[in-house]
């Protein structure tokens, strides 16, 4: 962004839920990128896009307690990471502050107790990620990344220590593969996955490579120890070139371990995953005799656990793939008291919701869970768990079901899954009055 007028000295009092600063000028809230809350900065005005003024943080004359030196040098041109500039105890913080005023000022409800939030290590935690690739043809040069902040095109970078080992160092070694392709100029894009014992990425090729790009793919996943996968078309496209190891990841706690597909979803923090998912089984107090629903089961990740406590259950999700995984990691652990079903959950017209449920678990898209809440109103199972990726949806739905009184939401955790983001996560326990 190009500044448009002479800097502007202002007292930033507040970040917007995307991690911006907020700048109070004349009674105009201005959101400058990069400022932090009780900062003195040095602000140019920018254009006014919809009703909001843009700002470019020119320096900062008086700094907050909680800025740190950003861990990664592509920090403020990568769009990757919103919030490196805050130190991460501050970031858990600003996240648990961001649920509940969203719970407050959305839904008009509070928890009744906040859990301590869960928080672990901030580098080298993600395990699925999806990598632009672009050529440039004036510089003849091929950059893998992700794309800049608020604009259009890849970030120019070597490794991305957010990224689990041995991804995180090879973004300027794949940039250097698929330049010397055939493909250079039809790849857009490289999905990675790094389980508990193999790694995968996964090569999106609109044009068929070559046998001699083929080999090259090949020869750079023995190099590596990483399995290379070709998409000529949609997820269930992907092939691997040669022999491909299973991909899967533990949950030790409950002695289970699930396999996933490259281009399946699973949580991107594997720690933040196990936690949340032991935080939602204890919560939702399974008894032997229950029935449990879990609804946008994915794979199985909430699933499994929750079934080796419950008389049964049903785990409904929309991706067909996903089911069919997940009929396989309940056999593949032994767990016979399960089905799982592919259904569109924004109908609310489907004959398992109006079942009745002892405890159901629900962790929907940022979406949120519209109909199926309207649903489980009326069914009024014991305990609704509730896993979200959006605290405004949550409240959304907090609210339908507070409202009546015929639930109060019991207590609310944050976890940490994406720290240096924006992105929040966190579990809400609803009981029934």
């Amino acid at each position: 962004m190009r500044p448009q007028a002479n800097p502007v000295i202002a007292t930033v009092v507040d970040l917007t839920h995307d991690g911006e600063g907020v700048v109070d000028l004349d009674g105009h809230r201005v959101f400058v990128p990069g400022a932090l809350p009780g900062e003195r900065v040095e602000i140019a005005l920018g254009k006014r896009r919809r009703q909001i003024q843009e700002a470019w943080l020119v320096r900062v004359l008086e700094p907050s307690p909680d800025r740190v030196v950003p861990g990664c040098e592509y920090f403020g041109r990568c769009g990757g990471c919103a919030l490196q500039h805050l130190e991460h105890g501050a970031q858990v913080r600003f996240k648990q502050e961001t649920v509940k005023q969203a719970l407050a000022r959305i839904g008009h409800v509070e928890p009744e107790e906040w859990l301590p939030a869960a928080s672990g290590k901030p580098w080298n935690y993600r395990r699925r990620a999806r990598l632009g690739v672009k050529y440039v043809p004036g510089k003849d040069r091929v950059l893998v990344g992700f794309r800049e902040r608020s604009a259009p095109y890849i970030t120019d970078m070597l490794r991305c220590p957010v990224l689990m080992p041995p991804i995180d160092g090879l973004l300027g070694e794949l940039a250097d593969l698929v330049k010397a392709t055939s493909v250079r100029a039809r790849l857009p894009q490289i999905e990675a996955a790094v389980a508990d014992k193999a790694s995968a990425l996964v090569l999106r090729v609109l044009d068929a490579p070559t046998e001699a790009d083929r080999a090259a793919f090949a020869a750079f996943g023995a190099r590596h120890d990483i399995d290379m996968y070709l998409q000529p078309g949609g997820p269930a496209t992907a092939a691997p070139l040669g022999v491909a190891r299973a991909l899967s990841y533990t949950l030790p706690e409950f002695g289970l371990e699930l396999n996933f597909a490259p281009t399946d979803f699973v949580q991107v923090n594997a720690a933040m995953n196990a936690e949340l998912v032991a935080t939602a089984v204890r919560l939702a107090a399974v008894q032997p005799t229950d029935r449990v629903l879990d609804l946008y089961c994915g794979l199985g990740n909430f699933s499994l656990p929750l079934a080796q406590r419950a008389r049964e259950l049903t785990g409904v999700e929309g991706d067909a793939a996903l089911v069919a995984r997940a009929v396989k990691n309940a056999g593949l652990n032994g767990i016979g008291n399960t089905r799982f079903l592919t259904a569109d959950l924004m109908q609310p017209e489907w004959g398992f919701l109006r079942e009745s449920w002892d405890v159901v678990v629900l962790d929907p898209p940022r979406t949120g869970a519209e109909a199926p809440i309207a649903a489980l109103r009326k069914t009024q199972p014991r305990r609704i768990v509730y896993v979200s990726c959006h605290p405004g949806t949550l409240a959304r739905d907090a609210a339908a079901l507070t409202s009546d009184g015929a639930y109060r939401l019991r207590l609310v955790r944050v976890f940490d899954m994406f720290p240096h983001t924006h992105h929040v996560e966190a579990l809400a326990l609803f009981e029934r009055n």
